[in-house]
């Protein structure tokens, strides 16, 4: 029988979210047993976004977050838009005509693991114990169904299943209420969502890639808190969008914006952001540069129309795990703040009451605060963009942002899941991407070993397949198997060999970013945790 310990409150990830939550359950009441469980080497190491921060929900947390030494350090000062044209920088948005969305006067340009060390490191000065390094991997109910706590996985388990010298049996936490915020397709929000039939109603959930580097640029270069976005080439066969944002210290955050929901087989999101730093527009500060980091994570973009219900017998999921983030900002980390502390203040007000009202009273303050007037206001942002376009749909938004206010009497919908979108190989040619240069563009295992991902080698695959034909199988016949191109990380590759093409998981390779377990078009990839401190171990990301 494992061990277990007990806690008020326990929460499953070390992200924004979770963090927000632990520090207001205790600044509501110090005496609260709170603890949270971080699958990374530390609080921040499998932390990546952008990052351009709305101080909103932090200002609320923490009013004095300057005083405190909060890492945010260079307001933005200008933005930019843009729609690229090939070879050419094209046109740039005038500002009056962005979507207010797209405005980001008062924000900050910030590394969101930096942010979070911080706050990690706030919520410990206030008595929580943050434990990074240990994976959860189960969820346990109590009889009736309701959620009782978590259990944390085995390690020292070889590939083989055995027990190795390093054994260690994994722990169970119990809580009275448990709290979900393991950030986008967390795979234990996946399991509630479907248990618990949190999504009834909604929309699918669509999603994105992020791929992001990071880069040490000339000095007469760089124009600290500049924040470049836009959308056009290279993704000629994709929606999405780019970013580069000047931040302290002569560095600059490159990435591309991949929505999942792409059709042809033959895209790799990986090559066409290794492609688009070739435009003059990134060359200009890229050139003669170096690139110091490297990462990628899907993004939960469905926004309101695919919200799950966030409450369940005993727990709450919050933050990315729902999909909290605003698409029209192309923000979330103060929303997923927001998010964690409604769900705090939702659990501090039933302590002495049945848990039954947990459910009726998180909806009564989610409903009466701003986090759903700007998840509502901006539903139809992402599916005008999916069904219009970038020019069209850019139009629609400017009109219902900044015209209507986002209070347009439609609602816009987009219900076919992003995985179900991909056509067979017969309906488009095979994209040539070119051969990196070394310089501006690389290939992906030298990527990955900037991420300084690690796994132990002699563990279980954390990438399970439901059928182990299907790669070879229909995967190959009909798609050219696509996890080859969709994975930023080269984990997949088909391998031939005398007795057949065979399917071949690099699974020390992955850097969590969860595409595989969305974009499979057999969804027959599940994604579940490693090992404790596997992973990426992102230094500032």
């Amino acid at each position: 029988m494992r061990e277990s310990m007990e806690f008020d409150v326990v929460i499953v990830g070390a992200g924004p979210a979770g963090l927000a939550t632990a520090i207001r359950l205790k600044q509501l009441d110090a005496d609260l047993n709170v603890c949270v469980l971080e699958k990374g080497s530390e609080v921040g190491a499998h932390i990546l976004s952008g990052a351009v921060l709305e101080p909103r929900a932090l200002n609320e947390l923490l009013p004095d977050w300057q005083a405190l030494g909060a890492p945010l350090n260079t307001p933005v000062t200008q933005d930019r838009v843009y729609l690229l044209k090939e070879g050419e920088i094209g046109k740039q948005i005038p500002h009056g005509l962005l979507p207010r969305s797209l405005k980001n006067d008062g924000n900050y340009v910030i590394s969101l693991g930096n942010l979070c060390r911080w706050l990690g490191q706030q919520a410990e000065q206030l008595g929580v114990d943050v434990f990074p390094g240990f994976a959860v991997a189960e969820v346990l109910y109590h009889e009736d169904g309701s959620v009782k706590g978590v259990a944390t996985g085995d390690m020292g388990v070889s590939a083989k299943g055995q027990q190795l010298a390093t054994y260690t049996e994994g722990m169970e936490l119990h809580a009275t209420y448990t709290v979900f915020s393991e950030g986008c397709r967390g795979h234990l929000g996946k399991q509630l969502i479907d248990k618990f039939d949190l999504a009834q109603g909604c929309d699918a959930q669509h999603y994105a890639i992020g791929i992001k580097e990071l880069w040490q640029i000339d000095p007469e270069k760089h124009e600290p808190g500049l924040v470049l976005h836009g959308s056009g080439w290279p993704l000629e066969e994709a929606s999405g969008g780019f970013f580069l944002y000047h931040g302290d210290n002569h560095q600059v955050a490159v990435g591309l914006i991949v929505d999942l929901n792409y059709q042809n087989p033959w895209l790799s999101p990986y090559e066409e952001f290794q492609r688009m730093k070739h435009h003059p527009l990134f060359k200009q500060y890229l050139d003669g540069a170096e690139r110091i980091s490297y990462g990628a994570r899907a993004i939960t973009k469905g926004g309101w129309n695919a919200l799950p219900s966030m409450t369940m017998p005993g727990a709450l999921i919050i933050g990315c795990d729902a999909g909290t983030l605003n698409v029209a900002k192309i923000k979330g980390t103060h929303t997923a703040m927001k998010s964690g502390m409604l769900a705090a203040e939702a659990i501090h007000s039933v302590r002495a009451e049945p848990a039954s009202k947990l459910e009726q009273t998180f909806a009564d303050l989610f409903d009466q605060s701003w986090l759903k007037e700007e998840l509502f206001g901006s539903r139809n942002f992402a599916p005008a963009m999916h069904k219009f376009g970038s020019f069209w749909g850019g139009a629609y938004n400017f009109i219902e942002q900044n015209l209507l206010g986002g209070k347009s009497p439609f609602t816009l919908h987009d219900d076919t899941p992003d995985y179900a979108q991909m056509q067979t190989i017969d309906q488009f040619t095979k994209i040539r991407y070119p051969k990196p240069d070394g310089k501006l563009s690389f290939d992906r295992l030298s990527s990955v070993f900037l991420s300084n991902t690690n796994h132990e080698e002699d563990q279980p695959c954390h990438l399970v397949l439901a059928d182990e034909s299907i790669p070879t199988g229909s995967n190959l016949s009909d798609y050219a198997e696509p996890a080859q191109r969709y994975c930023p990380a080269g984990v997949y590759e088909i391998v031939e060999g005398d007795e057949g093409p065979k399917f071949v998981i690099n699974a020390q390779n992955c850097v969590h970013c969860k595409t595989c377990d969305i974009k499979d078009p057999a969804q027959n990839i599940t994604w579940v945790t490693p090992e404790g401190t596997g992973g990426p171990n992102y230094p500032n990301m």
